[in-house]
């Protein structure tokens, strides 16, 4: 199940390639600012409680697709964009095994702890 679930998230980082092609902006901006999510973790430097807060808000493929769908429907591209960049990192974070996070630790996410295998359900 976990190397379905890589698949299923690896081809959802493909897709937010293909929509960032929709949208009128360079090839290269898809790459710089592809790691601008993880700006999220700032909330750690609080307390864990609030790095859960900001890291999942950003990290949530429901807040990406909003984004992208309301900047379609407005002809906001850089309101898509955002949400491309945020589906596209957090599925690329999924694929290596970095999920939404709990309150208590940082290392503690909904796919297991991070650095050790993930909790398979048997």
């Amino acid at each position: 199940m976990k190397t379905l679930i890589r698949l299923e998230e690896a081809g959802e980082f493909l897709f937010s390639i293909y929509l960032f092609t929709l949208l009128p902006y360079a090839w290269w901006v898809y790459p710089l600012f592809f790691f601008a999510p993880d700006l999220a973790m700032i909330g750690y430097a609080a307390n864990p409680r609030l790095g859960a807060i900001t890291y999942n808000l950003i990290h949530h493929k429901a807040v990406a697709l909003g984004l992208f769908a309301v900047g379609m429907l407005v002809h906001l591209p850089i309101l898509s964009l955002i949400g491309v960049l945020f589906l596209g990192h957090t599925s690329l974070d999924r694929v290596l095994g970095y999920g939404l996070k709990y309150s208590d630790a940082f290392k503690h996410t909904h796919l297991g702890s991070i650095g050790q295998e993930p909790i398979t359900n048997k």
